[in-house]
């Protein structure tokens, strides 16, 4: 009799499931909505129907009744598991299950299973590792106030207080400052500074214009160009943290990237530049995507070794 393996990738702007038999072969995808956020009634009904919904359609993708029992189960969510994990156990017959934060998933992807560090750059920024013998490493992640240096939120308001700085008469022209006004309408940086604290302009908006600092670069303007080099510098700085934490130097790690920010050429170059310079060090892509590595980590709870085959492309 067959055994059946689900892992999720529950995130801020969706959710993707998998299914996969005892032998790792992928039968069925599904997708839905975002998840990240139970607190309130009307937040976890949307939750039970975007992780219902696309459990269902990776079910029905792979032939499956609603009812399958899975044998082994992961979850990875944005923001954290504690106010999932009781939900989920509603919603599913699962014999083990691991509920758990997206990296761990987006780790367990990247690397194929294998020890490694991987660097996520989004909307925020954080570096999560696993040797061999399971130890942890996290490195960042702390939110937008405080922390999540290099992240889309942050290159936006690394722009945004250079194009301050030279409105106010101390800092250097930058063409940032228009960029940025163009881009959102805004009367001068002063005025785009109080948009960014309404609900008009929610984090991800804001990171989403941090685009502006590449093109900017691009053009050879010198203060987006300094705004890059220090973000691809932030980035190496929390996966070499991450990386000493928990492997020997020297040892091989294999190190991972991922999120909006490394599709920017300069800083993916100069960050890769910057780790391969540690020995030791094997940087790349992700061999998989978070879905991918929340089925691997599905299988490892269970107690079972398999390859994943037949993996769909992950949005």
């Amino acid at each position: 009799m067959a055994l059946y393996f689900l892992g999720v990738d529950g995130g801020q702007s969706s959710t993707t499931a998998l299914v996969a038999d005892d032998t790792g072969q992928v039968l069925g995808i599904g997708r839905g909505g975002p998840c990240n956020h139970v607190s309130a009634e009307e937040a976890r009904t949307k939750f039970n129907a975007a992780i219902g919904g696309c459990v269902t359609q990776a079910l029905e993708a792979a032939g499956l009744p609603d009812d399958t029992e899975f044998e082994g189960a992961c979850f990875g969510f944005s923001g954290g598991p504690a106010d999932k994990e009781a939900l989920v156990h509603e919603l599913f017959r699962m014999r083990r299950v691991f509920v758990t934060i997206d990296p761990v998933i987006a780790l367990a992807g990247a690397t194929a299973g294998a020890p490694g560090v991987i660097t996520i750059a989004g909307t925020g920024s954080i570096s999560y590792g696993r040797n061999t013998e399971g130890k942890i490493a996290r490195v960042g992640g702390w939110g937008y106030v405080f922390g999540d240096e290099a992240g889309g939120f942050d290159l936006t308001r690394q722009a945004l207080r250079a194009a301050l700085r030279q409105e106010e008469g101390w800092g250097p022209e930058t063409t940032l400052h228009s960029l940025l006004l163009e881009a959102t309408g805004a009367t001068t940086a002063n005025d785009l500074l109080h948009r960014f604290y309404t609900p008009a302009f929610p984090r991800p908006k804001i990171a989403a214009l941090s685009q502006l600092v590449e093109r900017a670069a691009a053009a050879g303007d010198l203060i987006a160009g300094d705004i890059l080099d220090v973000a691809a510098q932030q980035l190496a700085s929390l996966t070499t943290a991450a990386r000493r934490m928990i492997f020997a130097d020297g040892e091989t790690a294999r190190i991972a990237y991922v999120g909006g920010v490394f599709r920017t050429e300069r800083i993916r170059a100069r960050f890769e530049t910057l780790v391969r310079a540690q020995a030791g060090n094997e940087v790349g892509p992700p061999v998989h995507g978070p879905a991918a590595g929340a089925l691997i980590e599905a299988f490892r709870v269970a107690g079972i070794s398999a390859t994943l085959q037949g993996l769909p492309e992950e949005k």
